[in-house]
């Protein structure tokens, strides 16, 4: 499957069956190597427009190197536990039109911490066939113990008998993050390049910078 051979759907039936169909692509597996370029990814909507924004950024140097960013209709509407649906088809224009390939995508969202196994991260890394990781600022699914306050502390998040993610401190004292392999990546994986990508603050860098592009661009649609 390419980006380009597939088709997304527009209604909550034909999206239920792509996800129990895409379920079984999903390969949670150690990295087989370090990435050297990261992209983080991010959506934002205002009226019947969705905006996604894709910023990559040179790792482990944490250096930006460049954006991109699309805008279209709203195709799908808002559904727990279908964000994919509404998100993915600008956010997978938005990485299209990075001039440089990502090794690797970081989503605010889920991965395989999700209902069906199947969040954005795990979704688009099965379309795009390129590691994803989940990195989301609440819970989803699952249950979990508080981790110690240190950085770098972790604990365990479980959903249904198996381990789904973990509950990361990506800085002393702060509220954790959410981290779940989304695709071609494993938990030892992904708090790895998590907390290689995160710099002064909670959220790692090309998250932040997708979240302040894609609400800049938000911004300036007000205007129009």
């Amino acid at each position: 499957m390419t980006a380009e051979s597939y088709t997304w759907p527009e209604n909550t039936n034909d999206a239920k069956a792509i996800q129990l169909a895409l379920k079984d692509r999903v390969k949670i597996i150690p990295l087989i190597k370090n990435p050297e370029f990261i992209a983080g990814v991010d959506a934002a909507f205002h009226n019947d427009k969705v905006i996604g924004v894709a910023c990559l950024y040179k790792y482990p140097e944490l250096t930006s190197v460049e954006d991109a960013s699309s805008v279209t209709q709203v195709s799908f509407p808002y559904i727990p536990g279908f964000l994919s649906f509404r998100e993915g088809p600008v956010i997978v224009e938005a990485i299209n039109n990075l001039k440089l390939k990502p090794h690797l995508i970081l989503f605010d969202g889920q991965g395989i911490a999700h209902p069906k196994r199947m969040g954005i991260a795990s979704h688009i890394g099965v379309i795009l066939d390129m590691p994803t990781i989940g990195c989301a600022k609440s819970r989803l699914v699952g249950e979990y113990k508080e981790p110690e306050f240190k950085k770098g502390n972790w604990s365990s998040l479980r959903y249904k008998g198996r381990t789904v993610g973990v509950v990361l401190r990506t800085r002393d004292n702060v509220s954790p993050v959410f981290i779940s392999p989304g695709h071609r990546t494993d938990l030892k994986s992904s708090i790895e390049i998590i907390l290689g990508c995160t710099g002064k603050y909670r959220i790692p860098e090309p998250l932040r910078r997708a979240d302040f592009l894609s609400k800049k661009i938000k911004a300036s649609l007000k205007k129009e």
